[in-house]
């Protein structure tokens, strides 16, 4: 079988779709998959003659806008060529933080207080009670993610350096970080996440030594078990497809287990969660490549 890896990107995350790409490759090949690289840029030309002849699948590596926003997922539909991960829909509303929590919502999942703003109301007031996060509405891997805590002169600071539009104003839950991965309707395990910084950042994600992960987190049972079910429930929630990963926060103090949000396109770098969360389970990296590969689609 013939599979098309796709990375790069135009996003703020291009480096890490590169890293990606360049793993679920050689992954592939390992597998017996006839693999060719593809890395995109601006050019849509470049990209649908680089697809030529067709290829079986195509293997989705990228990250952030146009590649995890449904741009690239439509483009695919419209050419019939099946690739992994989610299709238009979901990809559109896990990528739009706002639209994402209304279907959470909807769903009857647990999500914190937030709200849309224009980013020089920040300027003004406080949009929410301290402390609060600040995210983009749609960028991924923290990028743009800052936290105004009690005391903090940072409003400023954060206007000052904003680009990426309208802003998401979000409750900020204490406790513990943890990760869920998604294959179809099954859960993995629960991760817990230690950033070796204060805040799990674009950094922390990607940089070798930036967290440490606990699996199976260390976890009461029924939480586990919570957080699994509610993983599952927001896959389900956004139509998501293939796999996905789930981010949580637990405060042992309340009891409470707040969904923060869904990545259609979790990372396959050597410190990403999902490919650790499946080696777990038993499927090593090449299987869990192949598994996405399996389960290609368009139009979906």
């Amino acid at each position: 079988m013939r599979v098309a890896v796709l990375m790069g990107g135009m996003s703020s995350e291009r480096e890490v779709s590169l890293n990606t790409g360049a793993q679920v490759s050689g992954a592939l090949r390992q597998a017996g998959f006839e693999v060719t690289e593809i890395i995109v840029g601006e050019d849509l030309e470049a990209l649908l003659k680089a697809l030529k002849p067709k290829p079986d699948v195509v293997f989705n590596a990228l990250h952030g806008r146009f590649g995890e926003d449904g741009t690239i997922q439509g483009i695919l539909d419209y050419i019939g060529l099946p690739y992994t991960h989610s299709g238009v829909r979901a990809s559109a509303l896990a990528m739009d933080k706002a639209a994402a929590k209304a279907a959470f919502a909807a769903a009857g999942l647990p999500i914190a207080a937030h709200k849309i703003i224009e980013i020089e109301e920040l300027l003004e007031h406080d949009p929410l009670p301290r402390p609060y996060v600040v995210k983009p509405v749609n960028e991924g891997s923290s990028v743009g993610v800052s936290i105004v805590k009690a005391g903090d002169n940072r409003r400023a600071e954060i206007v000052s350096a904003w680009h990426f539009g309208a802003a998401m104003v979000e409750e900020y839950i204490p406790g513990r970080e943890l990760t869920v991965g998604v294959l179809e309707d099954r859960a993995l395990v629960v991760t817990e996440i230690l950033p070796t910084e204060k805040f799990y950042d674009y950094h922390a994600k990607y940089a070798a030594g930036g967290s440490r992960h606990v699996l199976p987190a260390q976890l009461p049972e029924n939480i586990a078990q919570s957080a699994k079910q509610i993983a599952v429930a927001a896959h389900k929630a956004l139509g998501c497809r293939g796999a996905s990963r789930a981010d949580l926060r637990y405060d042992e103090e309340t009891g409470r287990l707040i969904l923060l949000e869904v990545n259609t396109q979790p990372g396959m770098t050597a410190t990403s969660l999902l490919p650790e969360q499946a080696a777990h389970q038993g499927m090593d990296f090449p299987a869990l490549c192949s598994w996405l590969v399996e389960r290609a689609a368009c139009r979906v």
